[in-house]
């Protein structure tokens, strides 16, 4: 009994991490002190249903992980390896390292265990003979598309049952809520000057 006591409490405060409440000081904040109930409470609702979307995310990411036998920074790199395939762009390790925001030993390392794993294939720069260029093989293509592809292909569908004006609104709501989280508006995240 109180085990499924323990795991009610747990999918109560799993389903309100970011509800606003006089608890947690909303009213307080300047930006809800004009806010009736309702709107806070639809704030709330919404500000979940974010969290259960990054949840849902994180959970796929991690299965994905697990079935592929790959690091998150493998499966980014090969993410960036099927856009760039499917734009025909020709990639170097010097992208793959500035898309992954690593150092070139690091981008070395991940490109080699991803060689030897059989996920990718170095070839001679068709232009700059000095230089490689990185592809994801086949094999490591077609399996990503058939497991995570096939569910992140979802979202689309999600996002073509909205209507035109709907999907405005949602992309809005989202650059802007992005625009107002970015490390940019944040003076304790950035780095502090060497001059």
């Amino acid at each position: 009994m109180q085990k499924n006591e323990e795991k009610s409490g747990e999918d109560a405060i799993a389903s309100n991490l970011y509800a606003f409440t006089e608890a947690n000081g909303a009213p307080q904040l300047a930006e809800a002190a004009h806010l009736a109930p309702q709107d806070l409470a639809e704030i709330s609702e919404l500000m979940n249903a974010l969290a259960r979307l990054r949840e849902a995310e994180l959970r796929l990411s991690e299965a994905s992980r697990k079935y592929m036998r790959l690091s998150t920074q493998d499966m980014r790199a090969l993410h960036y390896l099927i856009v760039a395939k499917r734009q025909g762009e020709t990639v170097t390790p010097s992208m793959i390292a500035a898309h992954l925001r690593v150092s070139a030993a690091s981008t070395t390392k991940l490109l080699g265990r991803l060689e030897k794993g059989g996920h990718i294939i170095r070839h001679i720069h068709p232009s700059d003979r000095r230089a490689f260029v990185i592809e994801i093989t086949p094999e490591t293509q077609a399996s990503a598309q058939e497991t995570v592809g096939r569910l992140q292909a979802r979202r689309f569908s999600s996002a073509a049952r909205l209507t035109s004006a709907e999907r405005a609104v949602v992309t809005l709501f989202l650059d802007d809520m992005t625009e107002q989280i970015s490390l940019k508006n944040a003076d304790w995240a950035q780095e502090p000057s060497t001059s």
